[in-house]
């Protein structure tokens, strides 16, 4: 749908001006009078930059320091048209510079900061479009942009630690199979047409091992084409929600697993709560806000309870305590922030609070992960191999 660029005044006489998408000019006017307004002028909007924006996905480093580098222009006291060109020219991504570049031209054309970038939902979500809002309504846009660029800088640091303390194990895991998957299909075989000729009886364990071979190659598509199946299945129950929070449910109630997943999402949800209330955002519209990046379906339901209570007018911290989902640390500091005023500085303590514990549970997860696949695999390639040598030993000691 084309976008306008529009020129109008409400009922005050104050000037108006703003980008909208419609189908004509005329649809454009006929929406700005049924909101109360007179346009004056109606043309289409040129947009080199947005229709190249269209699609564009910035990664969350790249998300990360861009906010930083605006938040510090911004906080500066420059001008927010100057701050995105400024640092759309600082840009060494091209994804980067066509999404700066759209940003720039419909803020100029009058469109708020927040609905700019809820033109490009890929990259900019509905928290940060969100606290972008709150932070221009309070006059704290520096600010908030500041807290949101420790936000994001925070997440992609604990996401490259959870990535970094996965990546050896799967690694080890990918090269093991690979290594049995090898023996099993191509050596084995050759191997047993060895033995054969020599006609003589092959100990248990290498009976086995041809045994399990030969299903292997007789049946290995058959595996393959079922877990492709199973993956299919698990992909569509997952898009219904009902299956959405089982899967979810089972992932919490799974040891370590679950504590670390449910750590995540309270560090996520305390943060975010931090800097909505700490930006001068109402309670319940931060409550909701927050709600909303939680991950996991049974979380999620539960802090949508808790600002259910807290709309009844019970605390913030009996609310959350009522939900036995939420761990103890972030409801005894909601508390305390309650009673002493200084909510938000409690919510940001819980998150680093969070945040720390899920790191010492991943490092302590990594430290157990490796050694015992490491024992594991190697267990199974010395089973292999000695199914495999055992009949040589035998041949020699037959010929002795």
């Amino acid at each position: 749908m084309p976008a306008f660029r529009y020129e109008a005044v409400d009922a005050t006489g104050r000037p108006r001006r703003g980008l909208l998408d419609a189908a004509s000019a005329r649809a454009v006017r006929d929406v700005l009078r049924g909101d109360g307004l007179f346009p004056t002028a109606v043309e289409p909007a040129a947009k080199p930059f947005a229709a190249k924006a269209d699609g564009t996905r910035l990664a969350p480093a790249i998300l990360a320091l861009t906010t930083r580098q605006l938040a510090t222009l911004v906080g500066s006291g420059m001008p927010l048209d100057q701050a995105l060109g400024a640092v759309a020219e600082q840009a060494d991504h091209p994804g980067a510079v066509r999404v700066l570049g759209a940003i720039r031209e419909q803020v100029a054309a009058g469109e708020s900061l927040s609905g700019a970038l809820s033109r490009f939902p890929r990259t900019f979500s509905e928290l940060y479009c969100g606290l972008v809002a709150v932070g221009a309504e309070s006059g704290q846009l520096g600010g908030v942009l500041s807290r949101l660029a420790d936000y994001l800088e925070a997440r992609q640091a604990l996401r490259q630690k959870f990535a970094m303390a996965l990546i050896y194990p799967a690694l080890v895991t990918v090269i093991a199979l690979a290594v049995i998957a090898t023996l099993m299909l191509y050596v084995v075989p050759q191997i047993v047409a060895v033995y054969q000729q020599s006609r003589q009886t092959l100990p248990w364990l290498t009976r086995a091992l041809i045994a399990s071979s030969e299903f292997l190659r007789t049946t290995g598509w058959y595996w393959l084409a079922l877990l492709a199946a199973i993956g299919v299945v698990a992909v569509l129950l997952l898009r219904h929600e009902r299956w959405r929070e089982r899967w979810h449910a089972l992932l919490l109630a799974t040891p370590v697993v679950g504590s670390v997943l449910s750590g995540l999402d309270t560090a996520r949800f305390a943060s975010t709560l931090s800097i909505l209330t700490g930006s001068g955002a109402p309670l319940m519209r931060a409550l909701d806000t927050a709600a909303g990046v939680i991950w996991a379906r049974p979380i999620r339901a539960a802090a949508h309870a808790a600002a259910a209570h807290v709309r009844q007018g019970v605390s913030l911290a009996r609310a959350l305590a009522s939900q036995r989902v939420f761990p103890a640390l972030l409801v005894h500091l909601v508390a305390n922030g309650e009673q002493s005023g200084q909510l938000p500085a409690m919510l940001e303590r819980a998150a680093r609070e969070q945040d720390a514990d899920v790191e010492r549970r991943l490092t302590w997860l990594a430290a157990l992960v490796q050694p015992v696949l490491i024992v594991v695999m190697g267990g199974i390639v010395l089973v292999l191999v000695l199914a495999v040598m055992l009949p040589i030993v035998s041949m020699n000691q037959l010929i002795r």
